[in-house]
C-alpha cells in the first residue's frame, strides 16, 4: 500500500541533520519551522470523530454513537475517507495561505475506540459502544476509510484513548484504574489491538489515567510491552492533552516537569500535546533523557510527515476547497442519520401520515435545538435542520404544525423573570391543539461531555442517574397527560432510563446526535420515507441501581457480556416498519430453523479446529496457525459471496480463516427495509466465557418487500477463543452454542420483538 521503509529512511536522513534543540522541538504538538532544513510548522492537532471539527465549515455527520447503531462498515469507511478528504481540501487551502495552525493538520485524533462500560460517561457518545467486535469493527472500517490505500496516507488516523479508559470524567486526571488481566485483554484492548495488526493505524493517543499505578502516557506495560511488542506497532504515540503534566501535579508519580517528560518519552511517547516537552532539553541536561531517545521519537513522527506526503507531490494536491459539504457527502451524511435512527416502541402509530393529520404538535427543549444534532467534537454545518424544522418541511400544507419548547434543557424556567415551568401551559395548549405529539426531549453536549469542555454542572460531563433532567420528566408527564398520542424522540448520546415512556408513550425513538441536517431525515423517518434501522450498540438498563460502582472497571454486571438482569431495551435490539426475522442458518451442509429442537449427539455440527485457524494449545501470540489460516481462506472464499455484496461485508479474522454460517432472512412485510443480522456465540465448556453469548459477526441486510437473501457470516479464530485470568486466550472448550438472529438470543429481545434466535450447536 506505502513504503514505510522508505518513509523511514527519509526521515532518519532529515533528522540527522537536526541540531538537539530542533529534534526536541518536533516533539511538540505545535512543532515549529526549521526554514534552513525547509521544513514548515506543523501541528499535529486536528480532531475528525464525526466529521472534521473545529476548522470551519465541514460535513456533518451523527456522533460516533449514532454510527455504531448503524452497524454498518462500509458506510463508516466512507465516513472516514469523507472525512479525511475534506481534511485534505481544508489542509491544501489553508497551508496556500500560510495558514499552519491548530485544526488544519493531517493527523486527525480520531476514532475513539474505548469501550462504553458504564452509560454514566459523559464521553461515550464518542464511542462505538460497548462491545468490543462491534468497537473493533467501526474502528478499522473508519481508520481503512481515513488512511486510504493510495501511495501517500491521505490522512494519519489515531486510536484513543490508551487504555482502559471510561470516566469518571471529574477524576480522570489522578485516577488509578485497577483491572484484571482477563478484562484487560477480553474487554479493554481488542479495539485497540485491532486497528494496530489489521487496519494500521497510524497513531495512539494515550489516555489521562493511570492503569494499575502506570500513567498511560509512560506507561512500560502499555507502550513498551503490548502496544510495541506484542503488537509490533510502527507509528507514533501521542499523549492526551496536558496529560503528562498530570504526573507530576495529580498523579504523583514524578516530582518534577523534568521527570515526566523523561518518563512518557523513555517509555515512547513522541508527541506531547501539552507544554511538559518544553522541559526535554533541561531533562537531558540532567541525564535523564538521552538524545538518541529524542531522535528516536522525532524519526517516528517523520515517518509520519512523509507517509503523508508532506514534503512531496501526492494525489491529493488537487482536492481543492469546493469537495467541502459537497452534495455526495451530504447524501452520506443523510444515510448515515437514516440508519443510526433506533425504533424502540411502536404501538402502530409511526410511521405518519403526510397528508392525514390536520395538526401536529412539536414540543421539547431540543425539538429546535441545533446544539442537540452535532454532540461534541463537532464542525462548523452551512446549515442546521432541526427536528422541528425538518417537520415543518415535511408535512402537507394542510397541516398546522405547532410548536413549543416546553421547558428548559435542565433549568426550571426559560425566562429569568419568570416562574418555575415557565413553558409548560404554552405546552399543553399545543398538546390540545393537536392530532399527535412529537416530544423532543434528552440531552446534549452540555450535559453529556468531557470534562472541562461542558457548561454542565452535575458531574463534570458525566451522568449521576440516567434520568432525564427533572424538568423534562414533569413536561412529559403533563403532556402524555392530556391523553394525545405522543412519540417520544430521545436525542442523547447514551443509554437512559426510559421505563415511563415505555409504558406511556404511543412510540419510542432514540435519534442519538443526528448531525447538523438530521432534522429533515428524521422527518422522513416519522412519515415513512424510510424505515428506521439502527441497533442498539449500548444496553438500556432500567436505572443505574443496577449498575456496580462506576469506578470500579471490572466487567462483572456491565454490558450484556455480563449483565445478569433484564434491561429495558437490550444490545442488538432495534424494530423496523417491516416484519423480518431469520428464516434459517445453515453451515456444512446443515440447515436449521427457528425453534428447531436438536439433539445435542445428533444435530451437532463437528468442525476441525484448523479449519478456523485453531490448535489446541492456542495463545495471544500463537502465530503458527497463520499458514493454516491462509490454506483455509481460499476454500471458504467461495461460501462468502453474499458478505461481499455492498453493505454486507464481513469481518475478517486475525488469521483470514473462518468458516461461514449462511442466515436466511425474510422481510415478510410489503415495506422496503434495511436489517441487522447478528451472530452471537457462546462457549459452552469453558469457565472463562461470559456468561451471555457474545457478538462476533454481523451484517447490514436490505430487503425489499417480501423479499428473503442469504448472507454468509465468517466465524473464525477469535468467535472460539476465550481469555483466561492471566489474559491468555485460548481455545473456549469443546461446544459452542452459535445463535442467528436480528438481535440477541435473549429473552427480553424475544419479548419486545416476538422474535427467537435460530440456534446451532458446534463442536471442536
Amino acid at each position: 500500500m506505502r513504503d514505510r521503509e522508505e518513509a523511514k529512511r527519509r526521515a532518519h536522513e532529515l533528522v540527522g541533520r537536526m541540531t538537539l534543540e530542533e529534534k526536541a522541538s518536533q516533539l511538540r504538538y505545535d512543532a515549529p519551522a526549521v526554514p534552513r532544513l525547509g521544513i514548515p510548522a506543523y501541528n499535529w492537532w486536528n480532531e475528525g470523530l464525526h466529521g472534521v471539527a473545529r476548522a470551519g465549515v465541514a460535513t456533518s455527520f451523527p456522533q460516533a454513537i449514532g454510527v455504531a447503531a448503524a452497524f454498518d462498515r462500509e458506510l463508516t469507511k466512507e465516513m472516514g475517507r469523507i472525512t479525511a478528504v475534506e481534511g485534505r481540501a481544508k489542509y491544501n487551502s489553508s497551508s496556500a495561505e500560510g495558514d499552519r495552525d491548530i485544526y488544519k493538520g493531517l493527523t486527525f485524533w480520531s476514532p475513539n475506540v474505548n469501550i462504553f462500560r458504564d452509560p454514566r460517561w459523559g464521553r461515550g457518545h464518542e464511542t462505538y459502544g460497548e462491545d468490543p467486535c462491534l468497537t473493533a469493527e467501526m474502528g478499522k472500517a473508519y481508520v481503512q476509510g481515513m488512511q486510504g490505500d493510495g501511495q501517500y496516507l491521505t490522512a494519519a488516523a489515531c486510536a484513543k484513548h490508551f487504555a482502559v479508559h471510561s470516566g469518571p470524567e471529574a477524576l480522570r486526571h489522578e485516577f488509578d484504574a485497577h483491572v484484571s488481566r482477563k478484562d484487560l485483554y477480553e474487554t479493554y484492548l481488542p479495539a485497540f489491538e485491532a486497528l494496530v495488526k489489521e487496519a494500521e493505524v497510524e497513531a495512539v493517543m494515550g489516555a489521562y489515567n493511570r492503569v494499575e499505578g502506570e500513567p498511560c502516557c509512560g506507561s512500560k506495560t502499555l507502550m513498551q510491552d503490548i502496544l510495541r511488542g506484542e503488537w509490533g506497532f510502527q507509528g507514533h504515540y501521542v499523549s492526551d492533552c496536558w496529560a503528562i503534566m498530570d504526573f507530576h501535579t495529580r498523579h504523583m508519580v514524578t516530582d518534577t516537569a523534568e521527570e515526566s517528560a523523561a518518563l512518557a518519552l523513555k517509555n515512547g511517547c513522541d508527541v506531547n500535546c501539552g507544554i511538559t516537552y518544553l522541559h526535554l532539553l533541561k531533562a537531558h541536561q540532567d541525564g535523564l533523557v538521552t538524545e538518541e531517545e529524542i531522535t528516536a521519537a522525532a524519526e517516528r513522527l517523520f515517518t509520519t510527515r512523509f507517509l503523508l506526503g508532506l514534503f512531496d507531490s501526492t494525489e491529493y494536491d488537487h482536492i481543492g476547497f469546493e469537495r467541502l459539504e459537497c452534495p455526495e457527502h451530504l447524501e452520506t451524511a443523510a444515510r448515515a442519520t437514516a440508519e443510526s435512527i433506533v425504533l424502540l416502541k411502536n404501538n402502530g402509530i409511526l410511521p405518519l401520515s403526510r397528508e392525514g393529520l390536520k395538526a401536529i404538535g412539536v414540543i421539547g427543549p431540543n425539538a429546535d435545538s441545533r446544539s442537540a444534532l452535532i454532540g461534541n467534537y463537532h464542525g462548523t454545518s452551512s446549515r442546521y435542520i432541526t427536528i422541528l424544522e425538518g417537520i415543518q418541511d415535511y408535512v402537507s400544507p394542510d397541516t398546522r404544525v405547532y410548536y413549543s419548547e416546553g421547558c428548559h434543557l435542565f433549568r426550571d424556567k426559560v425566562e429569568n423573570l419568570s416562574q418555575r415551568q415557565d413553558r409548560i401551559s404554552e405546552a399543553l395548549n399545543v398538546a390540545k391543539a393537536s392530532d399527535v405529539v412529537i416530544l423532543c426531549l434528552g440531552l446534549d453536549e452540555t450535559l453529556e461531555g468531557e470534562e472541562g469542555d461542558t457548561g454542565n454542572s452535575y458531574a463534570s460531563g458525566d451522568k449521576t442517574d440516567l434520568l432525564l433532567p427533572l424538568v423534562q420528566r414533569e413536561l412529559a408527564e403533563a403532556v402524555i397527560g392530556t391523553g394525545k398520542p405522543v412519540i417520544l424522540l430521545n436525542m442523547t448520546g447514551s443509554a437512559m432510563d426510559l421505563r415511563y415512556f415505555q409504558e406511556h408513550a404511543a412510540a419510542v425513538v432514540q435519534t442519538w446526535y443526528p448531525g447538523a441536517r438530521g432534522g429533515r431525515t428524521i422527518a422522513k423517518m416519522l412519515f415513512g420515507e424510510l424505515s428506521p434501522s439502527g441497533k442498539l450498540p449500548v444496553t438500556f438498563y432500567n436505572s443505574a441501581e443496577e449498575l456496580p460502582d462506576f469506578k470500579d472497571y471490572s466487567m462483572k454486571g456491565r454490558t450484556y457480556r455480563y449483565f445478569q438482569g433484564s434491561p429495558l431495551y437490550p444490545f442488538g435490539y432495534g424494530l423496523t416498519y417491516g416484519d423480518a426475522a431469520v428464516e434459517s442458518a445453515s453451515c456444512m451442509n446443515r440447515t436449521f430453523r427457528a425453534g428447531y429442537p436438536w439433539n445435542d449427539s445428533t444435530d451437532c455440527i463437528r468442525l476441525s479446529p484448523d479449519a478456523v485457524g485453531l490448535q489446541d494449545d492456542t495463545s495471544r501470540q500463537d502465530a503458527a496457525t497463520a499458514d493454516k489460516a491462509n490454506d483455509t481462506a481460499t476454500a471458504n472464499e467461495s461460501n462468502s459471496a453474499a458478505a461481499n455484496e455492498p453493505g454486507n461485508s464481513a469481518p475478517a479474522t486475525e488469521q483470514g480463516s473462518s468458516i461461514a454460517v449462511t442466515v436466511t432472512v425474510t422481510n415478510r412485510s410489503d415495506t422496503a427495509i434495511e436489517e441487522v443480522v447478528q451472530l452471537y456465540v457462546k462457549a459452552l465448556d469453558s469457565p472463562y466465557a461470559p456468561p451471555n453469548p457474545r457478538l462476533c459477526a454481523f451484517a447490514r441486510v436490505p430487503l425489499s418487500g417480501r423479499e428473503s437473501r442469504q448472507v454468509d457470516l465468517p466465524l473464525g479464530r477469535e468467535a472460539f477463543c476465550v481469555i483466561d485470568e492471566q489474559g491468555r486466550k485460548q481455545l473456549g472448550g469443546g461446544r459452542f452454542l452459535v445463535s442467528a438472529g436480528l438481535g440477541q438470543p435473549d429473552e427480553r429481545t424475544k419479548e419486545l420483538t416476538g422474535k427467537e434466535c435460530v440456534s446451532l450447536l458446534m463442536e471442536l
